[in-house]
């Protein structure tokens, strides 16, 4: 069963809590002939439990439509009072320890920078974590932040569009930023002032339209992501090639499933004995991870290299393999002798 939201809960306690005063002073008007001030006070006091005096020597008929009105408020009351208390005491305090937290900003390095927390966002933060990569979310909605129940996501309430804000992020140490803002124009604003703050920051920006697609490159973006474009190619994918859909679907980017997709950039290659080739290296043989793509310096793509393909340094593969495979590689890879 779906857990309610927060917001859904106090609803329903803010409504079973009217619905008991209209009984209570609904019953004392009419079973009394009290004013509906009067009524109103009654209904309070009975409820609330505070213990003050009646306003006047009540009936049978009163006697027992106020034991009634204590009985069934007790519920209603309690259930109403802790569901408010608790939502704001919880989502104050644990807004108060992100606070804290923010302070620690200041020392990453190498991290990756999230405007927005709406669907993509969101999306992008379950991705990074299960790479393991450091990441901070700037979001200006402040009931957003504090529904943030994962409390190891570093978050900033803010506007990413201003330089303090991402200033605050440590924008001129992070890796990336992704802005994942649902209007266009923010996630041009906020490139604009990514890239000015950090010019060799790369930017990955969602986009609506094509129009915005060509003005965010314009402004500096090193990919645009359209997610109804993306969406509907997959869709279609499924129907006219499913099979080979599935079969992506097994090559997991996720890092947590057994079989993933990995790059490894050669930066810490070392050309002291001449470059090696893929075939001399024997990824496959020592290892069983397979090599299914390679990246040159200059930023060709090559599929499918063959096994006399050198690797230089500042070069990358691109592997398919377990974790323990993928493992390997990188400790092969890493020495100095092959």
């Amino acid at each position: 069963m779906e857990r309610l939201s927060s917001r859904t809960k106090i609803l329903i306690g803010l409504l079973m809590l009217l619905t008991i005063l209209v009984i209570g002073i609904t019953g004392y008007m009419v079973i009394e002939g009290d004013s509906l001030l009067d009524a109103l006070y009654m209904t309070v006091i009975t409820i609330s439990t505070v213990g003050f005096g009646e306003i006047h020597k009540l009936s049978q008929g009163g006697k027992i439509f106020t034991i009634f009105l204590i009985i069934s408020s007790f519920t209603t009351y309690a259930y109403a009072l802790t569901t408010i208390s608790t939502h704001f005491f919880e989502g104050q305090l644990n807004f108060i320890i992100r606070g804290y937290g923010s302070k620690t900003f200041k020392k990453m390095q190498n991290h990756v920078i999230i405007c927005g927390y709406g669907r993509n966002g969101q999306q992008v933060a379950k991705e990074l974590k299960a790479h393991h990569h450091s990441f901070v979310v700037i979001d200006q909605s402040h009931d957003v932040v504090i529904k943030i129940e994962d409390r190891s996501i570093g978050i900033i309430e803010g506007d990413s569009t201003q330089d303090e804000v991402l200033l605050k992020a440590n924008i001129k140490t992070a890796r990336a930023l992704i802005t994942t803002l649902p209007i266009d124009a923010d996630n041009l604003y906020v490139v604009l002032t990514a890239r000015a703050l950090n010019p060799n920051l790369e930017i990955i920006s969602r986009a609506s339209n094509e129009n915005s697609e060509i003005k965010l490159r314009m402004a500096g973006v090193d990919n645009v992501v359209m997610p109804e474009r993306v969406g509907g190619a997959h869709m279609a994918s499924l129907v006219t090639r499913p099979d080979v859909i599935e079969f992506m679907d097994h090559l997991s980017v996720h890092g947590q499933d057994p079989t993933a997709l990995e790059e490894f950039e050669c930066s810490a290659l070392s050309d002291d004995e001449g470059v090696k080739t893929i075939g001399e290296y024997a990824i496959r043989r020592r290892t069983g991870a397979n090599i299914i793509g390679f990246k040159t310096p200059d930023g060709r793509y090559i599929l499918n290299p063959t096994p006399d393909m050198k690797v230089f340094p500042g070069s990358k593969l691109f592997v398919l393999g377990t974790p323990d495979q993928i493992s390997s590689m990188r400790t092969i890879l890493s020495s100095k002798k092959p």
